[in-house]
């Protein structure tokens, strides 16, 4: 595929804007904080949709649980759980860290 070169005019605007954003202090604190932490896989997707759905798959094993008091249940119960209480404190640290460098907020 052959290269595609840019006019001086083209690389003149492409630099202007370049230099506008690298001079938006605010823009910079917003896109460092988007990065995911080194050496951790970041789940994409709709965190809040799967936070409730597994929080109604929680509630549902909590109910099963103290009606059969299976252990198995019990179990299964303990780890979604805690797989909640997982996803919901991502979701407070990310809408606090939203909040903090003044991004979207979610409603």
């Amino acid at each position: 595929m052959d290269e595609a070169r840019l006019s001086p005019h083209e690389q003149r605007v492409l630099a202007e804007i370049e230099a506008d954003l690298n001079a938006d202090d605010r823009l910079a604190r917003r896109m460092a904080g988007r990065r995911p932490a080194p050496g951790l896989p970041r789940l994409r997707g709709h965190g809040g949709k799967g936070a409730a759905a597994l929080a109604a798959v929680t509630l549902t094993l909590l109910v099963l649980a103290v009606a059969t008091s299976a252990p198995a249940l019990i179990w299964a119960f303990a780890a979604a759980w805690v797989a909640t209480l997982v996803l919901l404190l991502r979701a407070v640290a990310r809408w606090t860290r939203h909040r903090a460098v003044g991004g979207p907020r979610d409603h």
